[in-house]
């Protein structure tokens, strides 16, 4: 029996593999085109780093965290956002799907619903623009806060990049669960994931308590980037909550993705097919 399930194991790892090279081929059958694809993202982010940077050249710090401290706080957000997208594109693209009746398809097939979901899809433009962004302002930032790496330190880091993957892979499931009942759920997914996000590139210390309250326990993006930041920087801002919150983002990322993935079950019994 345990032979068996080692053997597809096995199997499902080689589907996964096929599936990433036909999405690898896809790419490159349009380099060109992906390449301006990844520039522009990577352009449109650094925008607003720029935007940030000559408001700290001009005032130093704000609320009391430096230039390179903010810039190691908002690191986590693109690192973590890149590995959610090399693994969970198929989640975020979910709406597309069932508008597409690319969905129907799955459905027919002898294979997990969540596996070629996640299997089909790689946003390779996403994790460049994004993936790069964030090593950039990792390598200009993480010497100067004076981190200290370590076995305990690369492991929270790891730790925490992953975590941070999985609570936005839960994020953008809650508006796919609604795709089941509506079809088009963008406008949704922009509310709970990009205009929330916004917020998470600062210090939640900065925001008044109601937004602190949404940013920690409705759309907890404080788990992506402030308390993972602050667990390596220690600004004295972190005495306005429990010190626990710095150990949590891995398990908020699994409680989270595994209720969603309830509520998204129960909506996949509620779907008739997008008519396409």
């Amino acid at each position: 029996m345990e032979q068996i399930k080692a053997y597809k194991k096995i199997e499902l790892l080689k589907i996964l593999f096929v599936f990433f090279k036909m999405n690898l081929k896809s790419m490159l059958e349009y380099k060109f085109d992906r390449f301006f694809i990844a520039l522009a993202i990577f352009v449109r982010e650094m925008v607003s780093i720029v935007v940030m940077f000559l408001i700290l050249t001009r005032f130093v710090t704000i609320g009391g965290w430096t230039m390179h401290e903010m810039f190691f706080l908002y690191s986590f957000l693109f690192l973590s956002y890149s590995i959610f997208v090399f693994f969970f594109t198929g989640i975020r693209d979910f709406d597309d799907m069932v508008y597409q009746g690319t969905l129907d398809r799955y459905l027919i097939r002898p294979l997990g619903l969540m596996f070629q979901v996640v299997a089909a899809r790689v946003d390779f433009a996403a994790i460049l623009g994004h993936g790069t962004v964030g090593i950039l302002l990792f390598t200009y930032s993480c010497k100067a806060v004076g981190i200290v790496w370590d076995f305990k330190s690369v492991t929270y880091y790891i730790s925490a990049l992953i975590g941070g993957a999985i609570i936005q892979a839960a994020l953008f499931m809650i508006s796919s669960c609604f795709s089941f009942w509506t079809i088009r759920t963008v406008n949704l997914r922009n509310l709970i994931f990009f205009n929330c996000r916004r917020f998470a590139g600062y210090p939640i210390s900065f925001y008044p308590g109601l937004v602190q309250k949404l940013l920690i326990f409705v759309v907890p993006f404080a788990f992506v980037s402030y308390f993972p930041a602050q667990y390596f920087i220690r600004k004295p801002d972190l005495d306005m909550f429990w010190n626990g919150y710095l150990y949590l983002t891995p398990l908020v990322g699994a409680a989270m993705f595994v209720l969603v993935y309830i509520f998204w079950r129960a909506g996949l019994k509620r779907y008739s097919s997008a008519g396409n």
